[in-house]
């Protein structure tokens, strides 16, 4: 076997095997504010058949002195009017390599605005850090999730 085709096995093994170990997303998450420190609401988050992860929400969690929005009033469609629960807030988020993940986009249901979306998952997959950004990561907003049990 030549070194070219060694090589190209070797980074191929490499390859699958860091895919293989990957934290993997799904499961129910608590939504934590980035602001307040309060949980928000539980996410499921399910995979597609394109490899690509969905987070929908199952539950708005009640905070003291805020009064839930039912509906997505400012949202653009197709999330116009759309009630919040049971909306899915993210989509396309990849993974790109080893508990990283990229790809997504994430609506802000309370702002109505639409951001570009890439996170990491610990090594022990219970907490789950998003990162919604508008043109680069470095201008955006970053929330950590913990896995629910």
């Amino acid at each position: 076997m030549s070194k070219k085709m060694k090589l190209a096995v070797f980074m191929s093994l490499f390859a699958t095997g860091s895919t293989l170990y990957a934290q993997d997303l799904t499961g129910v998450w608590q939504q934590i504010d980035d602001r307040t420190g309060s949980p928000k609401a539980l996410i499921e988050i399910r995979k597609d058949a394109k490899d690509s992860y969905t987070g929908k929400i199952i539950k708005v969690t009640p905070r003291p002195g805020y009064t839930p929005k039912e509906k997505c009033v400012n949202c653009p469609a197709p999330y116009t009017n759309q009630p919040i629960l049971g909306m899915d807030i993210f989509k396309g988020l990849k993974l790109d390599g080893t508990n990283t993940y990229s790809q997504g986009s994430i609506i802000d249901p309370l702002a109505g605005k639409i951001y570009s979306l890439k996170g990491k998952i610990a090594a022990n997959g219970k907490r789950l850090h998003l990162r919604g950004y508008l043109g680069i990561s470095a201008i955006g907003r970053t929330q950590t999730w913990i896995r629910a049990e």
